[in-house]
């Protein structure tokens, strides 16, 4: 025997409120295809940059090195200098000449952001006259 309750509210009401699951799995699918294509997009551009045709230039009488050690001290030519009174010690080693030059070197473990630091320390005090020692520059 059926029994059958009758309600008031037997029309079925319109839902309209979009189901977003399928949606998501569409988008997270999608997010792991990119994760996984973009690292493969990405290609190494070959450069054959030029060579440089300018001569060295001559290394003075008497050179001012500005070294950069791995513990980032520095030091002065061979004398340890405190970084808060680095414009004093070259002053005092220039005579204050602000237009000497002064050879600045670095070990390799120091990070870009340091040894840009030190540059900035050095444009502060008033050296403008900056130049990069490398491998090659050692041999002179």
């Amino acid at each position: 025997m059926a029994v059958r309750l009758h309600h008031a509210e037997d029309d079925l009401t319109e839902a309209s409120e979009i189901n977003v699951t399928p949606f998501i799995d569409v988008m997270l699918v999608l997010l792991i295809i990119f994760m996984v294509v973009a690292p493969l997009a990405t290609v190494d551009v070959p450069v054959d940059l030029p060579s440089s045709t300018a001569a060295p230039q001559p290394r003075p009488d008497k050179p001012l090195f500005l070294t950069i050690k791995p513990d980032l001290s520095v030091a002065l030519n061979d004398e340890s200098v405190p970084r808060e009174s680095l414009g004093a010690a070259l002053d005092a080693a220039t005579g204050s000449d602000k237009d000497k030059r002064v050879f600045l070197r670095a070990a390799k473990t120091i990070s870009y952001g340091e040894l840009t630091d030190v540059m900035n320390d050095l444009r502060a005090a008033g050296y403008l006259k900056v130049a990069l020692v490398d491998l090659t520059a050692k041999g002179q």
